[in-house]
């Protein structure tokens, strides 16, 4: 069964209009593949904490490892000759195995960024993608690994070679090297790629690399050298499996696509949003869309257009809380490794604003450009002004979502449920309580409205009274229902902590846009004149 169908009966009260604007995504993501004996292509989802199987004639979609379960944020994934999966866990430091039947056990828990996993004849070797990586040959019994290589510049998806060698696709240095398996020596077999991430063999002997910067899908001869590119994609490319002579591309927001040769391709997942997060709406009438690892705008009637990525220059790291900037183009954000900075996407530049806080959230501009932002790490709330940062409230439960009315603030304080009010001077006073786990937040014609991702409903309150109005239910938002997702650590330097914030914003005629994380979708609520 396909787990990322929205809930149906979605429902709005009496004077909105509710409407998804993006489609709903069938995967959490796409990172690692490899055909399974059975056939079906198996997807590693990081964010999701799942691994699912895909046939992909028919497109059906079935969990293997599901959210919640032993397996924590799997990347990449082999089999071996009796149907083990073997997985790295790459928030974990670890590599997995998960037999036949289910059963799952630590094989080595020593590999920061555990990424890369291949199996060749009896023999299992891990890597890490970060900078000063190693990659090692671990033991199937509980013995101590081998080294066979370090000091490697992120290294990710490979594969050993006709030769016997191991091709490795180095994304710091641009490069595929070779790497003899018993004395590490390596020499680059192609360099000036689009950020290798992925390399794996065809029938021929031929690699077959996905380039996750410029979204190119090459084969290369390995003797030669010679290359040709299959397909261009777009940006966000992860990895390559093979199903005979059929190729299978994964890309980070969820998407599996076939390529058919002569530069035709065929869908078997279509590419959606992967979360999303933070949503901000710019003076032009474009909704900014932070989807982690990638950013895009979002116009009416239009779809999704990536405009930043992590992998792009200027890019300031994973994006979650959002607001807009002043200038056209221009967003306020924060990170997953705990920045705000201010990001303009068409220029390929940002402005660091903050640094060094622990699990950022939401973030507000208010009129004269004070910039609020929370802090769920510490408890804290912060504001950013004449180029000073400073606290204006201590001691919160989970602060998440902020929103901004002049000098006053409003944050949802997610671990206590409820809705308080800060104002410069004063302590933080309760405006709302009893409320599940509020997130998003956002203000509109005098009203403030709320993302309560516990009861996955949409409530609007008069800041003054406290009074409330359910105004729509049964939303795609926070984890499913019945499901404890597991805490997912950082990603070395490129990610902290991969937590879900639910984002809520307010265009100037009072549509509400609202993050629906749970499946990946942006849906939007317009009140009926």
């Amino acid at each position: 069964m396909d787990s990322r169908i929205a809930p149906s009966g979605m429902t709005a009260a009496e004077g909105w209009h509710l409407e998804r604007l993006t489609p709903p995504s069938r995967l959490y993501g796409a990172n690692g593949l490899a055909t399974g004996p059975d056939g079906r292509l198996y997807v590693a989802q990081v964010g999701g904490s799942q691994v699912s199987a895909i046939d992909v004639d028919t497109g059906t979609i079935s969990t293997v490892s599901p959210m919640g379960g032993a397996i924590v944020a799997p990347d990449d994934l082999v089999f071996d000759e009796a149907g083990n999966l073997y997985l790295t866990e790459i928030t974990e430091g670890r590599v997995s195995m998960l037999t036949p039947g289910g059963e799952a056990r630590v094989i080595y828990g020593d590999m920061p960024v555990a990424n890369p996993i291949t199996y060749h004849q009896g023999r299992l070797i891990a890597g890490e993608c970060r900078m000063g990586a190693r990659i090692m040959e671990l033991s199937l019994d509980g013995g101590a690994p081998r080294l066979i290589l370090d000091n490697i510049p992120m290294a990710n998806a490979f594969q050993v070679g006709p030769d016997g060698k191991l091709y490795v696709p180095v994304m710091g240095a641009n490069e595929i090297w070779r790497v003899d398996l018993e004395t590490g020596a390596h020499d680059v077999v192609a360099g000036d790629l689009g950020v290798p991430d992925s390399v794996k063999f065809d029938s021929k002997g031929r690699i077959v690399t996905t380039q996750v910067a410029s979204g190119q899908v090459l084969r290369i001869d390995p003797v030669s050298g010679t290359r040709e590119i299959l397909a261009d994609l777009g940006p966000g490319l992860d990895n390559v499996s093979f199903i005979g002579d059929r190729i299978f591309v994964s890309s980070i927001p969820g998407e599996i696509t076939e390529l058919l040769g002569d530069g035709k391709v065929r869908p078997v997942v279509p590419r959606a949003l992967q979360w999303p997060l933070g949503l901000a709406m710019g003076a032009d009438g474009a909704l900014f869309v932070a989807d982690g690892t990638f950013g895009y705008t979002l116009r009416p009637g239009g779809a999704p257009q990536l405009a930043g990525m992590i992998f792009y220059p200027g890019c300031p790291g994973y994006m979650r809380g959002l607001a807009p900037g002043a200038q056209p183009g221009e967003w306020i954000l924060t990170t997953g490794t705990g920045d705000v900075a201010r990001y303009r996407p068409g220029e390929g530049a940002s402005d660091f604003l903050s640094h060094g806080h622990d699990r950022l959230m939401g973030i507000a501009v208010n009129a004269s450009g004070a910039i609020v932002f929370a802090e769920q790490g510490r408890g804290q709330v912060h504001v950013a002004e004449h180029g000073a940062v400073r606290v204006i409230a201590n001691g919160l439960d989970q602060p998440m979502g902020v929103a901004v009315d002049g000098d006053t603030a409003y944050v949802a304080e997610a671990g206590k449920g409820r809705i308080v009010r800060l104002r410069q001077g004063s302590k933080p006073t309760t405006v709302a309580e009893g409320l599940g786990r509020p997130e998003g937040i956002t203000i509109s014609n005098g009203s403030l409205y709320v993302v309560d991702t516990q009861t996955k409903s949409l409530i609007a309150f008069d800041p003054a009274s406290g009074a409330q109005t359910v105004i729509a239910t049964h939303l795609p938002v926070g984890a499913p229902v019945g499901i404890t997702p597991k805490y997912l650590g950082p990603i070395g330097d490129m990610a902290g902590p991969m937590i879900n914030f639910c984002g809520l914003t307010a265009g100037p005629d009072g549509t509400l846009y609202l993050s629906g994380d749970a499946e990946g979708s942006v849906l939007a609520l317009r009140p009926i004149a």
